[in-house]
């Protein structure tokens, strides 16, 4: 299953989660109105309850859906995460944040933002956001203190396919939609909670008030556990099946499967697992965890038994083996430093990685891409990729690795990588800064682009703004406005926009608007092809001019290979953009809107536009991941280097 097909089964899911949740809440009601027509006898009363019953459901749902709307961020911090600093000395820490960066790189998607639960000893790990954009990842110092980098990998590699798939989209719906559901049960526990603690009978008050308001309490209670039992089967019903997929992306991820499985079999062998302390954020985000986080039941387990998730990664494990591993772990339980260690792993620097080929490419790459091929890549990173990924991040400087993951300094470094090689370009758009931001921050943007950032390889500027997207979304809402307008602005400064203008702004853009309203991007696309025909010829026309400058021929063939792929019953001509790159301004909301299958297609079409000449320049290459990334669709770094 590719990442198309898993987007088109996570919105099937989410229509099967609706339905769910309306069969909850009907048979939620359903037991309240009996109740009533018991107590009341009266068929008006019990509409009444049907009415109150829907009303507090539906509140609440739209009350805890609207506190989600902050994304990633909120659910982390909620479970009491603590984010990893940028220039964290840690090294566990240290070691967390390279592989997260290098499985980002491979993979083509944004820098999540790293949250660790302090308090939690359990092996354990979640991802929360709406999409990609505004993703974060939690891990609980167990699982930095007992997994090796290979097995923290597996679990990242893990947390990264629910990202990507579109589960984290689903699990974040999930939480809003079962609050509801849970909400009956939650007042009467807060009835009883007041009842105990402030109720004291006193002289001259009667006995009926209280005791009515214990009752209407418990009441409450049994019948709110109905829908706590509701919200435990739907989680289970959504979730179990999508960690086997995770499981499988992971192993995908990682090229081994080594790393999955030895994380799963010290979760079985230590005393902790992956139980979490914090029983309430647990019962809520149990089915987000890498690993049960309650320990229920199978009736209502969130995820596949333990034993056979290991047996899909090793067929011969067996059950005898994990009791053997918690007899040896029991007294002696493992430290992943100091595995890795033994196995010669730990970084001696605080951006260093594994080994890194040193070559970086040249300008354009000889060979045609299978577009088929180029689809199947779209969130699944293959060996190739992960070496790309390797030798891109060690080619980027440590110094700028460094700048890109300070707070204060990020957003400089991304208006110094658009400043324009001509002096008197770059000095109006130093004048804009000034205006826009101040003096300050338009003589830093200098310095960076005549300093760190002078002679960068072009393959290197967009994975370098991945890196230094997280700091990004950290700033205020305010300065994410003006920076956003201060990105156009740049971008504008010559008259004209050149192809990596285009794509760096379009993506920050992308960023931006993620950090602003992380909950923007909620729904799946259902849209059909023939819906946004011109939209195609438009994008189609857009990346063949691109590719073929000033040879109309050139571009128009390539143009008719990308439109036969995608519309092979229509005659749309070629019609050179006007407006150049800018074109694509009008395209992006209605192809974003397209169902999973048909954006497969799409993809498939651009790459074949785009290799018809035999050839991919590094701007065509920026420009077909900007277009994946600008939908949603995250392409591997690989194609940025040919």
């Amino acid at each position: 299953m590719n990442f198309f097909e898993h987007q088109a089964q996570a919105r099937r899911n989410s229509g099967r989660l609706l339905l769910l949740f309306a069969l909850a809440v009907i048979a939620i009601v359903a037991v309240i109105d009996v109740l009533v027509l018991w107590v009341s006898g009266s068929v008006q009363m019990a509409l009444w309850s049907t009415l109150v019953t829907v009303a507090v459901i539906g509140l609440a749902s739209l009350y805890r859906v609207s506190k989600l709307r902050g994304g990633g961020e909120v659910v982390a911090l909620q479970m009491g995460g603590t984010e990893v600093p940028a220039n964290t000395t840690d090294p566990a820490l240290r070691r967390l944040r390279n592989v997260v960066e290098e499985i980002a790189i491979a993979s083509g998607v944004p820098m999540p933002r790293l949250y660790v639960l302090e308090q939690e000893p359990g092996i354990n790990a979640f991802a929360a956001g709406y999409s990609p954009a505004d993703a974060a990842i939690a891990v609980t110092r167990g699982t930095l203190q007992r997994l090796n980098r290979d097995e923290l990998q597996g679990v990242i590699a893990h947390e990264f396919s629910h990202i990507l798939n579109g589960d984290m989209r689903l699990n974040i719906r999930l939480m809003g939609v079962l609050f509801g559901i849970l909400m009956i049960s939650v007042i009467g526990r807060r009835v009883l909670m007041h009842m105990g603690a402030g109720s004291r009978v006193r002289s001259g008050r009667t006995l009926g008030p209280v005791v009515a308001l214990l009752i209407a309490g418990l009441v409450a209670m049994a019948i709110g556990s109905i829908g706590v039992l509701l919200g435990r089967l739907i989680k289970a019903a959504v979730s179990r099946q999508r960690e086997v997929l995770a499981d499988a992306s992971a192993v995908q991820f990682t090229r081994q499967t080594q790393g999955l499985a030895g994380a799963l079999k010290k979760i079985g062998g230590l005393p902790d697992g992956s139980r979490l302390v914090d029983r309430a954020g647990a019962e809520e985000v149990s089915h987000m965890l890498f690993g049960e986080g309650l320990g229920f039941s199978r009736w209502f387990a969130t995820h596949p038994p333990l034993v056979e998730r290991i047996q899909r990664l090793e067929p011969a494990f067996n059950a005898a083996q994990l009791q053997q591993l918690r007899g040896r772990w029991f007294t002696s339980p493992p430290d992943g430093m100091a595995e890795d260690m033994a196995l010669g792993l730990v970084p001696t620097d605080a951006s260093a990685t594994r080994a890194v080929p040193p070559s970086l490419p040249g300008g354009a790459e000889s060979r045609p891409i299978d577009p088929a091929q180029v689809a199947a890549q779209v969130a699944t990173p293959g060996d190739d990729d992960y070496q790309q990924a390797l030798r891109l991040a060690g080619n980027l400087p440590v110094a700028l690795r460094e700048l890109a993951r300070d707070k204060t300094v990020a957003p400089t470094l991304l208006l110094a990588l658009l400043r324009d090689g001509d002096a008197q370009v770059a000095a109006r758009q130093r004048e804009a800064v000034r205006a826009q931001l101040g003096a300050d921050v338009a003589e830093h943007m200098q310095v960076l682009a005549d300093g760190p950032l002078r002679g960068l390889h072009a393959a290197l500027r967009l994975p370098l703004a991945t890196l230094a997207f997280p700091a990004l979304r950290a700033q205020p809402r305010p300065q994410l406005q003006v920076f956003l307008q201060c990105i156009d602005v740049l971008a504008h400064a010559d008259g004209r926009i050149s192809l990596f203008e285009y794509c760096l702004s379009r993506l920050l853009q992308v960023q931006v608007q993620a950090a602003l309203d992380p909950s923007r991007h909620l729904h799946f696309g259902r849209r059909k092809t023939i819906s946004v025909r011109q939209e195609f010829a438009t994008l189609l026309a857009v990346v063949a001019w691109a590719g073929n400058p000033g040879d109309t021929a050139a571009a128009r063939r390539a143009y008719l290979a990308g439109l036969h792929r995608i519309l092979p019953q229509d005659h749309l001509p070629y019609v050179p953009p006007a407006a150049g790159v800018l074109a694509l301004d009008a395209v992006w909301e209605p192809l974003d809107a397209l169902d999973p299958l048909a954006k497969q297609v799409l993809v498939e079409s651009v790459a074949a536009t785009v290799s018809h000449n035999q050839r991919i320049s590094v701007a065509e290459a920026e420009l077909l991941r900007t277009i994946c990334g600008a939908l949603h669709c995250p392409l591997p770094a690989l194609l940025a280097a040919a």
